[in-house]
C-alpha cells in the first residue's frame, strides 16, 4: 500500500479543527483506496477522506483512517464530443482550471478560491455566484466512489441515478469519491466591473442588479454604510487584465498584506476596527478588467479566518442583511471582515444549499484567533428565522432535526446512506450531528 504511514495530527486551513487519526494513507488509485477501506473494516476503523482542509467544520476529522488526496490527482480524460472532463478526486481546482485553459476549455462557474480539491469542494457544496449557473457540484455529470464494502460504484443521470441525485454533495457520508466528471465549455471571457456603492443603494436595487448580471455579488463593510459590488458578465474581449501595479495593490497589498496588518491590529485593539473600516471601505476605487473565467472568479486568500455562511430564499436576503447590519450597530461587536452576499439558481441535488429554491447567501467572517462565537451565534439566529441552510463546510451549530425541516429531501439522503453505509464506516462526530445516528 503506497504512502501508508503512522499517526500524526491533522489540522485544517483555519487551524480551528484538529484530528489524530490512527493511520494516514495516500492511495495512488481507486483500487488502492478500495483496499484501504477494506483494511479499515477488518481493523474496525472508520474512514474519512480529506481535501486541503479548507472546511471550517470537522467534516473530515477522524480518529480512524485518514485518506489523503495527494497522489489521486490528474486529468483522466477530456471528451470533446460530450464536452466533459474526468479528473481524479484529489486534483486541486487550480490545477484543473489551468489544465482546462491550456485545452481551450473552462468550467461555467466556480467559487472565489481554488485551493481546494475537486472532491472536497463539491462534497461540501462550494459555490460562487450566478443568476443562471449554479455550484461546482451542479456541473457534475458523473461520479465514481468507493462504497463501504470496498466496491467501486459509478453514477450519473443514467447509471445509479438515485445515488447521483445525492452523491454530488455527499458530505463524505455515502463513500469516498475517487473521480469526478464535469461539464465544460469552450473557454470564454468575463468582464469584471468592481464598484463601490452605498449600502442603501445596493439593497434597494438588489433585484435589478441580480437580474441584469450573470454573476453579481457584493460585500458590506460592518460599521459603515459602504459596500463594494462586483458584476461579472461574458464579454467579446479583448483580454484586459488589471494592470500589474493596480492589480497588485488591490489583490495583494489591500486584500492580503495590508488586510493582515489591519486584522492583527483589530484583534489586539478591537476599538480601532470601526474607524479603520470607514477609511478602508472608502479607499476602494472602481475598476474594470477582462480575462478568462478562473482569473476573474478567483483570487488568493492568504489572511486566515473562520467563516459561517447561510443560504436563504433569495427574496429574504435583503431583509436578513438589514437585520445583520442593525445587530452590529446596536451591539459591542467589532467586525473587521466584510459580509459577503452571493446568489445561486435552484438546483436538483438533495442536500445542496440551493436545492429546490432560488437562493442567496450571506457569509460572515472573523479573523483567525478572534473570538467569533458571539457574532456568529447572533447572525445564526437571524438566518434560522428565515429557514436558512448553513454551508456544510463552514461553522454552524445546526443538527439533523433542523435539517429535516429545511431540506425537503433530507430523508431521501439518510435512507440512501443507510443503504450504502449501514455500519457507518464513513461516519464521524460531524455526520452524527448533521445526519443523525
Amino acid at each position: 500500500m503506497s504512502g501508508a504511514n503512522g499517526s500524526s495530527t491533522w489540522r485544517n486551513w483555519a487551524g480551528n479543527i484538529t484530528a489524530r487519526p490512527a493511520r494516514q494513507v495516500s492511495p495512488a488509485s481507486a483500487a488502492e483506496l478500495a483496499e484501504a477501506v477494506r483494511r479499515a473494516a477488518e481493523d474496525g476503523l472508520t474512514v474519512k477522506a480529506v481535501g486541503t482542509g479548507h472546511s471550517f467544520t470537522a467534516a473530515a476529522a477522524t480518529d480512524g483512517v485518514l485518506i489523503r488526496p495527494d497522489l489521486l490527482t490528474g486529468i483522466r480524460q477530456i471528451d470533446r464530443a460530450a464536452m466533459t472532463v474526468t479528473v481524479e478526486a484529489g486534483t486541486p481546482l487550480k490545477r484543473l482550471n489551468a489544465a482546462l485553459a491550456r485545452e481551450g476549455l473552462s468550467l461555467t462557474n466556480m467559487g472565489d478560491i481554488m485551493e481546494q480539491t475537486v472532491a472536497g469542494a463539491t462534497s461540501t457544496g462550494t459555490h460562487g455566484t450566478g443568476r443562471d449557473s449554479a455550484s461546482i457540484a451542479a456541473q457534475i455529470k458523473g461520479l465514481e466512489l468507493v462504497t463501504a464494502d470496498g466496491s467501486l460504484l459509478a453514477c450519473s443521470e443514467k447509471e445509479n441515478p438515485e445515488i447521483f441525485a445525492a452523491a454530488r454533495i455527499g458530505l463524505g457520508a455515502l463513500g469516498v469519491v475517487t473521480a469526478i466528471t464535469f461539464a465544460v465549455e469552450p473557454v470564454f471571457l468575463l468582464t469584471a466591473r468592481e464598484e463601490p456603492m452605498p449600502f442603501d443603494k445596493v439593497t434597494g436595487d438588489f433585484d435589478a442588479l441580480f437580474a441584469e448580471n450573470e454573476h453579481f455579488e457584493f460585500y458590506w463593510f460592518p460599521h459603515t454604510g459602504n459596500c463594494n459590488t462586483k458584476r461579472n458578465n461574458r464579454s467579446a474581449g479583448p483580454v484586459a487584465p488589471p494592470g500589474k501595479l493596480s492589480g497588485w495593490i488591490e489583490d495583494e497589498f489591500m486584500s492580503n498584506g495590508l488586510f493582515q496588518v489591519v486584522c492583527s491590529l483589530g484583534r489586539a485593539v478591537p476599538a480601532t476596527i470601526p474607524s479603520i473600516a470607514k477609511v478602508s471601505s472608502r479607499a476602494l476605487s472602481a475598476r474594470t478588467y477582462t480575462d478568462i473565467p478562473y482569473k476573474v472568479f478567483t483570487s488568493p486568500r492568504r489572511v486566515r479566518f473562520v467563516e459561517m455562511e447561510y443560504a436563504l430564499p433569495r427574496e429574504a436576503v435583503v431583509g436578513a442583511l438589514r437585520e445583520v447590519k442593525a445587530l452590529v450597530e446596536r451591539s459591542p461587536l467589532r467586525i473587521s471582515f466584510p459580509v459577503e452576499v452571493r446568489t445561486a439558481p435552484a438546483d436538483d441535488i438533495a442536500l445542496s444549499t440551493a436545492s429546490g429554491r432560488e437562493t442567496a447567501y450571506i457569509a460572515v467572517h472573523m479573523y483567525k484567533g478572534t473570538p467569533y462565537q458571539a457574532y456568529f451565534t447572533a447572525v445564526e439566529r437571524i438566518m434560522t428565522a428565515h429557514a436558512g441552510r448553513p454551508h456544510w463546510g463552514k461553522v454552524h451549530t445546526r443538527d439533523a432535526a433542523y435539517f429535516a425541516e429545511v431540506y425537503p429531501r433530507f430523508a431521501e439522503f439518510t435512507a440512501l446512506r443507510d443503504r450504502l453505509d449501514p455500519e457507518r464506516r464513513f461516519g464521524n462526530a460531524y455526520l452524527r450531528r448533521v445526519l443523525g445516528e
